[in-house]
């Protein structure tokens, strides 16, 4: 990867899987760092954690855990391993139902069904940077809810780019996953309640 300055093309030193956890190893990044590894740039989380973005993550993972069953696990702020490139740690992700898989592993691809980010101050860098990364690692389905303009994000149909369709669902619209079209959620049940309503 490159970067543009000044009609100078900069080359820009990507950090592979690898050299990210080694860098906690060596105590470069220490464990509990707010930290992740997208693209191949250690990017720093949004931090603290505000109270309706922590509130939204619990709404949605009941909301999934109760729905899917045993169909699938229903994973919170863990890594997943897109590429030899980039190790997130989605605020929510969708994986095959088999806890034992991942002993020697994060989730590839491959095991994720969804991933799902929470966006109250990261709409732009869910909607871009994390789109184009996990549209183009292969991951099927992706959704950024956000919390400010209570709508939904839905990208689909994964490209080397990123994703070709960006589908935006209101709150009273309906989505279903890709992996269990059967199941049917209306946005507005992953949203808290809406504060002008009190």
């Amino acid at each position: 990867m490159q970067i543009i300055s000044k009609n100078k093309e900069i080359p820009l030193r990507l950090w592979t899987v690898e050299d990210y956890h080694r860098m906690v190893e060596v105590g470069l990044l220490q464990p509990d760092e707010a930290v992740e590894l997208v693209a191949g740039q250690i990017i720093q989380k949004m931090s603290p954690q505000g109270t309706p973005h922590a509130t939204t993550i619990r709404i949605v993972s009941r909301l999934l855990e109760k729905r899917l069953g045993e169909k699938a696990l229903v994973q919170t702020q863990l890594p997943i391993q897109l590429n030899n490139f980039s190790e997130p740690e989605p605020d929510i992700a969708i994986i095959v139902a088999d806890e034992l898989l991942y002993l020697d592993h994060h989730p590839f691809p491959s095991e994720v069904y969804l991933i799902i980010e929470i966006a109250d101050s990261t709409l732009k860098r869910d909607c871009q940077i994390k789109a184009i990364d996990y549209g183009s690692s292969g991951i099927k389905d992706y959704w950024v809810l956000d919390i400010n303009n209570r709508c939904l994000h839905l990208f689909r149909n994964g490209t080397e780019q990123g994703y070709e369709k960006e589908t935006i669902l209101q709150e009273n619209e309906t989505v279903s996953l890709l992996a269990f079209p059967d199941l049917k959620i209306e946005v507005g049940e992953m949203l808290p309640p809406n504060p002008q309503n009190y």
